[in-house]
């Protein structure tokens, strides 16, 4: 009886054991890009008593950056603290006149608001980067419900996708065709201040432009998107 009953535990472990660790890797897996999507659409916030730059000398100073390349030179007023990496740098800058930190404006960039002004700006080297119309296509189409679009508000095109997808919590809109791409996020109960982030751009060969706002910040797209691109353009060496 016992060697029986210890042939049918050994059947059972091998039968388990084929779809589990598959199944392991796939939550995973999951798990890990959840975590990366929300690391970079989380909101900006100081921690308390602590400025992001040693004193308002240094701020002006001009740290200089190569990513793939792009050779900037970026006061450190802009440079946002504890982000960034290896071939990319994040920025930060208050709308609309993209204004960099400032010991007087503390409060406001450490503000999580859903109006607040803060703009936060990634640039990074992508070499396979994708254009707003072919990431469009490729990315975003096989999880959208109406591929045709709809006419949405300040003159974009808004994108629903289907529930049960992962970006059934997001709203995404278009712009200049297609060029110029925002995922928002839906205000809910559990995101009172949702953020807009406008997709990867290339800004030069192998390097690509993010930049993220809040939501209600978005009737003024035009505005923030020319702001971004003169910001960048002043860095340039």
């Amino acid at each position: 009886m016992t060697d029986g009953a210890g042939v049918a535990d050994q059947d059972e472990i091998h039968q388990h054991s084929g779809w589990l660790i598959p199944f392991a890797v796939a939550v995973v897996v999951a798990i890990l890009c959840t975590a990366l999507f929300l690391y970079y659409m989380r909101p900006f916030a100081l921690r308390p008593g602590v400025a992001p730059f040693r004193d308002n000398r240094d701020s002006s100073v001009a740290i200089p950056v190569n990513i793939g390349g792009l050779a900037l030179s970026i006061p450190r007023r802009y440079i946002e603290p504890g982000v960034g990496g290896k071939n990319m740098a994040a920025l930060v800058a208050a709308l609309p006149e993209m204004r960099g930190f400032s010991q007087k404006d503390a409060p406001l960039f450490a503000d999580n608001a859903p109006d607040s002004p803060v703009l936060h700006l990634l640039i990074r080297a992508e070499p396979a980067g994708l254009a707003g119309k072919e990431r469009l296509q490729r990315l975003y189409m096989p999880y959208i419900a109406n591929p045709a679009g709809e006419k949405g508000p300040f003159n974009l095109t808004h994108y629903v996708f289907r529930a049960g997808s992962g970006y059934a919590r997001d709203d995404l809109y278009a712009a200049a065709g297609g060029d110029l791409l925002f995922l928002c996020e839906q205000p809910a109960q559990d995101l009172p201040s949702p953020n807009c982030l406008a997709i990867d751009r290339p800004i030069a060969q192998g390097v690509s432009l993010s930049y993220r706002f809040k939501r209600a910040q978005l009737a003024g797209w035009r505005a923030i998107d020319n702001g971004a691109t003169r910001l960048i353009a002043r860095f340039r060496k």
